[in-house]
């Protein structure tokens, strides 16, 4: 049996190590919030009280974290994974954090024998709940493919992207298309509404044709009944979209559409907005358009 030391048991972190200790394997999960251990301990895994505790017995270790400087922290800090990794561990980040970042703990985990992949995984909670997440893999192609197993048991869509830091650029650009499309499908709802149209008719028909999307599916329900507690906080969609706009900086490219999208995020995030799920950008778009959405 594969004993995986998890570390990060909050939204997404908590059903995936779930759906691990399901498919049978051995799962020792750390969180600084004990209640979150003991919802993994009820379901069948094991709880630890540190990282140490989580990485001493394990041969694969899994980070989901909300940002760099938390998977730097828990991974290269003095008591972090790799202070106390087994030679040939695993180690699986599947946090969505800058590229920069994934190589430098890469580089860091080869001095001391740890092989590192960066997973950084799409879906939101209910993927994560259904164990059907997009992972997107970078790395070295021997590692993914020992991962394999692991990777089957929380996602469906698993593709191995390039080498390390290519899973987090493939991310970026998820985010970036995801962003872009609640964004307009809050203009769609208020421009919809604006002309009387009657919602859920319009909003199923548009689902059917080249306007579907799981954006769509997915988001617009909660939308349309005003409903935005969080599966993915605007937090974190401000967090990604700066990863997002950084790395496009970087590489020399244009993103008009991905700048104003992530203007609107963080003119939400500033206003005290951060933690409503990001389809909350349709109360921007609704403010702005000085109407709210008929419910």
């Amino acid at each position: 049996m594969t004993t995986i030391g998890f570390i990060g048991l909050g939204v997404m972190g908590g059903p995936m190590a779930a759906n691990l200790v399901a498919a049978g394997f051995d799962v020792i999960g750390y969180n600084r919030s004990p209640a979150k251990v003991q919802a993994l301990i009820d379901k069948g895994g094991r709880g630890a009280a540190s990282i140490a505790e989580a990485v001493r017995d394990a041969d694969v270790v899994i980070t989901m974290l909300p940002d760099s400087p938390d998977v730097e922290d828990a991974v290269i800090g003095a008591v972090g994974v790799l202070a106390g990794a087994r030679p040939r561990l695993l180690l699986i980040d599947m946090s969505t954090i800058r590229p920069d970042v994934s190589r430098r703990i890469a580089a860091a985990g080869a001095q001391k024998g740890v092989r590192v992949l960066d997973a950084p995984v799409s879906g939101g909670e209910a993927a994560a709940i259904e164990g059907t997440l997009s992972i997107m893999v970078g790395g070295d192609t021997a590692d993914v493919a020992d991962a394999k197993h692991v990777f089957e048991a929380v996602g469906l869509t698993i593709a191995h992207v390039g080498a390390h830091g290519a899973g987090q650029i493939v991310k970026a650009a998820n985010q970036l298309i995801v962003a872009g499309n609640i964004g307009l499908l809050a203009e769609a709802l208020i421009f919809l509404d604006s002309h009387g149209v009657d919602l859920d008719p319009a909003v199923r028909v548009l689902g059917g044709g080249l306007a579907g999307s799981t954006v769509l599916e997915r988001k617009a329900p909660g939308m349309l009944a005003g409903n935005f507690a969080p599966g993915f906080r605007l937090a974190l969609q401000h967090k990604d979209l700066g990863i997002v706009t950084a790395a496009a900086r970087e590489a020399g490219v244009v993103i008009p559409l991905g700048a104003t999208v992530a203007q609107m995020v963080a003119a939400l995030v500033a206003r005290g907005d951060s933690d409503l799920d990001h389809s909350g950008l349709l109360k921007l778009v609704s403010e702005l358009s000085g109407r709210p959405l008929s419910t």
